[in-house]
């Protein structure tokens, strides 16, 4: 490197146009790299070692990311994680327009079960938070909202990787779907509770719940309003429809991040908003599966950079595997003992196994409690950062193995996880 700036210093005495020699890489280099490693390992364990290409993208964001070799720095985190934020949120959209109610309606026993698995969830996280870890009420409660969120995402990810179509396929991913529409309402009901603990605020803990839930829900309808008018008057296609779609998105996140409401919330309500106004079906065919990839690839990758990796004491990752556990139990025993008469047993427990992946959600849950109170939620949230951590690597390998039982994956991913 010596031999180098000398040379380049040299050059500047006569390419007056040089601009100072780098000392590092530019950050949105760096981050590109990063991508294209992420993209390379999860190729790597998935055709080597028939794991989940999700868990090689986890594992190139941790590797690479401040907690890890620290070639992108916190500095180059907070870059990528706008981008993050859109990766996150498009597919946070997908799974709301996916979502279909008036299934629902017409299968009650699905919708037990899901309240089911999400309330026994909330209460488990929330007593062990409070009574074996002794976090306040407050955080037992943000930490129990962040952690009983499953990954819809995930689920959505994993099962287009395996080209996986059944009954457990279908009822994994509706069954997080709505896992992770309990999990955002109670995470701005937290928000209240943990304004009243940390500051005795009462207008601050009623307006804040209010403003993120109605806010989001507004930017959502009206995006929602805006892409359908525009699709209806398109002819180019299903081309045209997705750069509308994916237009109105970027519009509702730019507007989501302008008023602090989470990006991902907002898209979420922007999915359900889709999936209930297209009655003329006019972007029905509008979807996003080939983007899907790349989107994978960004999230993760950041992801795993964000991860507190360093905070695994032992102390800590006895406490995690506590949490985990009363969590994979609560789902597992909600799923398989309430509602869906319908399913076999056999099948009913595949999906308790399915469900388990823990939403990305939770990071950038987490993320946003951090802005509001960071002397305190750094300490009380590195819990669920934690149980998040080891579920952005076994959650994926869960899921793919329910769909693989199941009997639903196409024959070459079949054969590759066995």
């Amino acid at each position: 490197m010596t031999i180098l700036r000398d040379a380049w210093e040299a050059l500047q005495d006569r390419l007056f146009f040089l601009p100072p020699f780098p000392d590092q890489l530019d950050a949105l280099a760096l981050f590109a790299l990063l991508l294209i490693a992420g993209l390379v390992v999860g190729e790597l364990l998935q055709r080597r070692l028939g794991l989940s290409r999700l868990v090689g993208y986890v594992l190139a964001g941790a590797v690479c990311g401040p907690e890890g070799l620290g070639w992108l720095d916190a500095e180059g985190v907070a870059m990528a994680r706008p981008v993050a934020d859109v990766a996150l949120g498009l597919l946070m959209m997908e799974t709301g327009r996916n979502l279909d109610w008036r299934w629902l309606r017409l299968n009650p026993g699905l919708l037990r079960s899901a309240g089911a698995e999400a309330g026994l969830a909330f209460a488990g996280l929330f007593a062990f938070a409070w009574l074996a870890v002794d976090l306040s009420p407050a955080w037992s409660a943000a930490t129990a909202a962040i952690a009983m969120a499953s990954a819809p995402a995930v689920v959505l990810l994993i099962t287009e990787e395996c080209r996986a179509e059944g009954q457990v396929a279908q009822r994994t991913q509706v069954l997080t779907a709505i896992n992770c529409t309990a999990s955002f309402v109670v995470f701005a009901i937290v928000l209240g509770v943990i304004h009243a603990e940390q500051s005795g605020d009462w207008l601050n803990s009623l307006a804040h719940p209010c403003w993120v839930v109605g806010g989001g829900g507004i930017i959502a309808w009206l995006c929602a309003r805006l892409a359908l008018a525009v699709a209806a008057r398109q002819s180019g296609g299903a081309l045209a429809q997705v750069f509308v779609l994916v237009a109105a998105a970027l519009l509702a996140i730019g507007l989501a991040r302008m008023v602090a409401v989470p990006v991902f919330l907002c898209l979420f309500m922007m999915g359900l908003a889709l999936g209930s106004l297209d009655r003329g079906r006019v972007l029905t065919y509008a979807s996003l599966p080939q983007g899907h990839g790349l989107l994978a690839v960004v999230l993760f990758v950041v992801t795993g950079a964000m991860l507190p990796l360093t905070d695994m004491t032992p102390l800590a990752v006895a406490q995690v595997l506590g949490l985990l556990l009363v969590r994979g139990l609560a789902k597992f025993g909600g799923v398989t003992l309430v509602g869906q008469a319908d399913l076999p047993m056999a099948k009913r427990r595949l999906v308790g196994l399915g469900i388990q992946p823990l939403s990305a959600t939770a990071i950038f849950m987490a993320a946003e409690l951090t802005t509001i109170y960071p002397e305190v939620s750094g300490q009380a949230l590195v819990l669920p950062l934690l149980a998040a951590a080891v579920m952005e690597f076994i959650g994926p390998q869960l899921c793919r193995a329910a769909l693989v039982r199941a009997g639903e994956t196409a024959p070459a991913a079949g054969r590759r996880t066995e």
